[in-house]
């Protein structure tokens, strides 16, 4: 399996879609040409052309919808917002119209969309363009929500959205674009709802979400180094979730520390605490800790922004008060 970034992984995923299944376009801002604002199309404009790597004006609400009404019409679009606090201006057309058209039709009507937006801070972007909004497009009935974690997993789940005959918001944490790492040659989509083991353990169960697996194996390293053995889950997939193999681990292990870099307040964390909290009761030793970030505005300033940010540090210290 050949090493390629994160990037990398989603300009394949895409391109080999447009390549199988002619129904399937790209469109957004700057994705034609000059290749996206984080080159996550470069090369699609020059082999598909114009009518299938679609630059749009800064009107998210329209070419939101527009691709909605095309996702009824047959077309399976793939709509990149350049930043996922950008969705915002569009939630009319993906809280009110793609999440509800197929249920409303009685199924007669299927919204094969894809949008892929960005998530996380960490590069000074400040706080209109840092936010992690994932929990609440898990919060509306219709929407499927993906947090991808590294590269092989972004071509693999990306593939499987573009073929969902549902909504899908892809979130990309844009930390994790030049991450390296194995992906598959292989045509091989990677189905929702299968959480993946990142690390064997048997003495603490850390859940994590996107950038957070990264975290959390290097908090599992450290931890190692005392002695405890902490199993790393990725979801892969919000929506849906796979309770079974996260519920399986805490009961092998009997802690469990939740990970995201959303908000913590009425955010995933809260939402995956509690299913473990009362599918796994009787084996926990202690109650299920969440680690998200604080409760502010990103800061702009490197100094102010990183601290608001989970980090090793902080799972460790975590795992070890929860155990001690």
């Amino acid at each position: 399996m050949p090493d390629i970034s994160f990037r990398e992984a989603i300009i394949q995923a895409t391109r080999e879609e447009m390549e199988r299944d002619e129904t399937v376009f790209l469109m957004g801002e700057d994705v034609g040409r000059s290749g996206g604002i984080f080159k996550c199309s470069e090369g699609l404009f020059d082999q598909f052309g114009p009518e299938r790597v679609l630059d749009t004006p800064i009107a998210e609400a329209g070419y939101i919808g527009l691709s909605v009404g095309a996702a009824m019409t047959g077309m399976r679009p793939i709509a990149e917002l350049m930043f996922g606090d950008f969705s915002l201006l569009a939630m009319e057309q993906i809280v009110n119209q793609a999440a509800k058209i197929r249920y409303m039709s009685g199924g007669q009507c299927q919204v094969p969309l894809t949008i892929r937006l960005t998530m996380g801070a960490g590069r000074s972007s400040a706080a209109q363009h840092s936010q992690s909004l994932h929990a609440i497009f898990a919060h509306v009935p219709g929407l499927k929500v993906v947090v991808p974690s590294c590269p092989a997993d972004a071509r693999g789940l990306l593939k499987t959205a573009i073929r969902d005959d549902n909504p899908v918001l892809f979130f990309e944490d844009k930390m994790m674009y030049n991450d390296i790492g194995p992906v598959p040659e292989a045509d091989d989509p990677i189905p929702f709802g299968q959480a993946e083991i990142k690390r064997a353990g048997s003495d603490v169960t850390l859940v994590a979400t996107s950038s957070m697996v990264g975290i959390c194996l290097k908090a599992a390293d450290i931890l190692a180094a005392d002695g405890i053995e902490a199993e790393v889950v990725d979801p892969l997939t919000l929506v849906p979730l796979d309770k079974e193999t996260l519920v399986q681990s805490v009961r092998k292990t009997g802690y469990a520390v939740v990970v995201d870099e959303g908000v913590q307040r009425f955010g995933v964390t809260g939402e995956l605490a509690s299913m473990l909290s009362i599918e796994a009761f009787d084996y926990l030793d202690a109650p299920v800790a969440r680690i998200g970030a604080a409760e502010v505005p990103v800061p702009f300033s490197p100094s102010l922004e990183l601290p608001t940010i989970p980090n090793e540090e902080r799972v460790v210290e975590t795992v070890r008060t929860l155990r001690s």
